[in-house]
């Protein structure tokens, strides 16, 4: 075992223990708030706990495996260790980018005005939140059942090849038609939903200017723009869609560049590990910026210590 393994390791462990806080953290706060308010329970919390709970298992079942490997255990993932690892992380991870995506559009149908084309949707939230969770789950675990076909466990000290591989498995070689169709569907699955993501962040920052210029004219302009709750809103907005953009694309392009380089790089795979588990890490933090959401979870906190008390 290599000192340079050993502090990725390390690196390992701390972002995993971050971004496990973190979301457990947010996890707790919206159930107690979905169970402690029932008659002021919203469908944004019912989506941030389905958020955090896929973003947690994304980090765990990717970080640890790299974890492990990191500090010199090797091979200690079998063919069935492998299938069920990658297939869990592939489709927590396709799940976070469609809850995103819902989050990110149910924001822009809450506050968009009465007489817009999208106001109608707006009575219909409540009742499309759960058929969207099982869409979504139907949708991803059909997608990587591709995986289980074909995932094996890393048994080769040097790969070599157009395929697959993390510290720990690889992709066996089958029909180039089969991976072709496979990469077709996540791509399209992927734009899809970061259009969706990228439009409806776009179409609220848009309304929240709007609403802050109109209302410049109303309130004296002693008043501090910074202090505004649009502009808290619209910098936790612009945030969180960013931050995403940035890291899935940066961790897509490395995996793209790692499966086209005739030999697969550790160092590269590792780097993978990090970009792919940064935004899970970094989400719960962003969302917990909204101060309505500090203020809704100080509110549960000193109810449930008076209970308990």
């Amino acid at each position: 075992m290599f000192p340079s393994e050993v502090i990725w390791g390390l690196f390992f462990i701390f972002q995993i223990s971050i971004g496990f806080m973190g979301n457990s953290l947010l996890f707790m706060l919206c159930v107690c708030i979905f169970l402690d308010k029932n008659h002021l329970k919203k469908p944004i919390d019912l989506i941030c706990i389905h958020l955090t709970a896929v973003n947690a298992l994304t980090i765990l079942f990717k970080l640890i495996p790299d974890i492990v490997s990191s500090f010199g255990v090797k091979h200690f993932l079998d063919d069935v260790g492998c299938k069920a690892t990658l297939y869990i992380y592939r489709v927590t991870r396709g799940l976070s980018i469609c809850t995103t995506a819902l989050l990110s559009g149910y924001q822009a149908i809450t506050i968009s005005p009465v007489h817009s084309r999208w106001a109608w949707l707006r009575s219909k939230l409540s009742t499309c939140i759960y058929s969207s969770f099982l869409f979504f789950w139907i949708t991803n675990m059909l997608i990587y059942s591709y995986i289980i076909e074909t995932v094996e466990a890393n048994h080769n000290v040097t790969i070599v090849g157009l395929e697959y591989s993390t510290l720990h498995c690889q992709t066996n070689q089958l029909r180039q038609n089969h991976s072709v169709a496979f990469g077709s569907v996540v791509i399209i699955r992927d734009l899809l939903f970061v259009i969706l993501m990228m439009w409806s962040s776009l179409y609220t920052v848009n309304l929240l200017y709007k609403h802050r210029q109109r209302a410049q004219h109303i309130h004296s302009p002693s008043l501090s723009p910074q202090s505004s709750p649009e502009i808290k809103a619209t910098h936790t907005i612009l945030l969180l869609v960013s931050c995403f953009v940035f890291f899935h694309c940066s961790n897509n392009f490395i995996v793209f560049y790692l499966f086209h380089k005739p030999e697969k790089d550790s160092r590269l795979k590792r780097i993978t590990g990090i970009f792919s588990s940064c935004y899970p890490t970094i989400c719960p933090f962003v969302l917990l910026k909204n101060s309505k959401i500090t203020s809704k979870l100080t509110s549960s906190l000193s109810k449930l210590r008076i209970i308990f008390s």
